[in-house]
């Protein structure tokens, strides 16, 4: 099994296809696009976990491109791989979202070191979205923790009858599960 989806963008037929054979070699599921309209059209039809991309190319740029991606999917991992560097564009390339920037000629196995880092922050943004969705229960008096709107962890905690009724407008109607009501009636003799 592969480690990551990658689709890499670059208008450069040499780069794109050493770069490609690099990644498969590395354990890396590599999809290639020569240019950044391609390239969107092969990320909307895929599943890909991480684009690297060049930063100059004809028509849709790097940037171009990472705006797309970003309005998209903001939780692909970017990479903006680049011959031409320069400061400012560096700069608003991380502004606008990009995990990383390297440039060109690039050492292959710190390209590998900065795919497996971006990597490993979008499985913990992954993790950390789905921990935020798990609805607080304690476990002792069953109280729900109400974080809506709030810093997670400083909500306060209701009981179920006030939080049922305060988000979905329900009331509760006591009652005895047939287990409980076994229990209560020996506990009554």
């Amino acid at each position: 099994m592969a480690k990551a989806k990658i689709l890499l963008v670059d208008d450069e037929d040499l780069i794109r296809a050493s770069l490609a054979m690099d990644l498969v070699e590395a354990g890396y599921a590599a999809k290639a696009a020569s240019g950044g309209e391609e390239a969107l059209d092969m990320f909307r039809r895929g599943d890909f976990e991480l684009v690297i991309t060049d930063l100059l190319m004809e028509g849709m740029d790097g940037i171009e491109l990472l705006r797309a991606l970003r309005s998209e999917a903001p939780e692909v991992g970017v990479i903006i791989l680049t011959g031409y560097g320069a400061l400012p564009t560096a700069i608003e390339a991380i502004r606008l979202g990009a995990d990383d920037y390297l440039l060109k000629p690039y050492q292959f196995e710190e390209l590998q070191i900065r795919l497996d880092i971006c990597l490993e922050k979008r499985a913990l943004k992954k993790r950390i979205k789905a921990y935020e969705g798990i609805l607080p229960v304690c476990s002792v008096c069953r109280k729900i923790r109400d974080d809506e709107g709030r810093e997670p962890g400083s909500g306060p905690w209701l009981s179920m009858e006030q939080f049922l009724a305060q988000k979905a407008g329900l009331r509760s109607s006591h009652t005895y599960c047939p287990h409980c009501f076994e229990q209560v009636t020996k506990d009554m003799k």
